[in-house]
């Protein structure tokens, strides 16, 4: 019989968990937002090199655009788990974690040397980048206090 940790959802929007001062909010907002808008950007930045691509690694036009999908469907996936795992692991070991992996990801595919690879390791990539986006939003949720995350949630809106 597994055991599935149980999750306490909540509509309502809790206070830090320790009090941090403006300075570390901000940097813990900063690095969170470019964690985010790194993913979003890696989902269309592909596109560019779709046509070298095609050359290089001798694909159609049909299978090169797995080198996309493969990652949005990757993305998708850890997306929808993002939740679980941080309940799991922890939201700042995940993030880390999703950091590492997306880094990973975008290194292997890099030094990619056939079609394979790349789609491989643009998978991977996916399983990093999917989770950032979620991750950030509630690590931001739980730095700031209740009266100051409209001003981070927009600040985060306009940096992704």
């Amino acid at each position: 019989m597994s055991v599935i940790p149980s999750v306490d959802i909540s509509s309502k929007a809790e206070e830090p968990q320790q009090e941090t001062s403006p300075a570390e909010r901000w940097t813990i907002a900063i690095t969170v937002m470019l964690g985010a808008f790194i993913a979003v950007m890696d989902t269309s930045v592909v596109n560019v090199s779709m046509a070298h691509m095609m050359g290089s690694f001798g694909a159609s036009v049909s299978s090169i655009t797995w080198v996309a999908t493969s990652y949005s469907i990757a993305e998708i996936i850890m997306v929808t788990m993002a939740g679980w795992w941080s309940s799991l692991l922890g939201r700042r070991n995940f993030y880390l974690l999703s950091m590492l992996l997306f880094t990973l990801g975008s290194i292997f595919c890099g030094i990619a040397t056939s079609f394979e690879e790349m789609i491989i390791y643009r998978i991977i990539q996916g399983i990093g980048g999917g989770a950032l986006i979620p991750i950030s939003q509630a690590i931001l949720r739980e730095t700031f206090p209740l009266e100051e995350q409209g001003m981070a949630m927009s600040i985060y809106g306009m940096g992704v």
